[in-house]
């Protein structure tokens, strides 16, 4: 599996001819494009929820948009309700949890606050290998909701350098390749033996 992360919750996941993206951006922001086989999409934001902008060539997206199961070219999806305020406003939040390459996947969208999950969103992020969460302008939440699920892998998003300055402080990693905890990688090639002995261990991505 290939990870890209291209900022704010914006992330194309490749296993072979397969390619997943989350939350693309409206075409409007002028985002990274690339053709999509899949695109989740967890909350109704003009940053988040715009597959056009992973439509190209003959990639049409097959758009999940919404809580519920499906299967789609031999990928099962779950899809539970969450919720989040954003900027003072309530937004419904799908979290995702699907298995790629071996490696159980939940994308929680833009919700840290394991308050705001359904009992079915956090069976979904209970299961989960690697976590996708969103660090946003609570940095301590975001971890404490990410770890509470026990995930060998978090990879955060939609974080500025301060947010995630402090993010990895909550997690006692840094960015010194030095100290040999972390450092910031434009891809992320994982397979699943690569999380073995691995806990709550945060993997960070340079938005391109």
């Amino acid at each position: 599996m290939v990870i890209t992360y291209y900022g704010n919750t914006y992330c194309k996941l490749t296993l072979g001819d397969l390619t997943i993206a989350t939350n693309p951006p409206s075409k409007a922001l002028k985002p990274s494009r690339f053709g999509a086989d899949i695109a989740f999409i967890t909350t109704n934001l003009p940053e988040a929820n715009d597959p056009e902008t992973v439509t190209l060539g003959d990639k049409v997206p097959f758009v999940i948009d919404s809580p519920g199961s499906y299967e789609i070219k031999e990928l099962f999806v779950s899809g539970a309700a969450s919720t989040v305020t954003l900027d003072k406003k309530d937004y419904i939040n799908t979290v995702y949890g699907f298995e790629l390459d071996g490696i159980k996947v939940a994308f929680l969208g833009y919700c840290y606050d394991d308050k705001a999950f359904s009992p079915e969103a956090k069976e979904i992020a209970s299961q989960a290998d690697m976590i996708f969460v969103s660090v946003g302008d609570d940095p301590s939440a975001a971890y404490k909701t990410a770890t509470s699920f026990d995930p060998n892998v978090i990879i955060p998003m939609n974080y500025d350098a301060d947010s995630l300055k402090r993010f990895l402080k909550e997690g006692g990693q840094d960015l010194s390749v030095q100290a040999g905890k972390n450092e910031i990688q434009d891809k992320l090639t994982l397979k699943r033996r690569d999380l073995d002995g691995k806990e709550g261990h945060i993997m960070v991505l340079a938005a391109q």
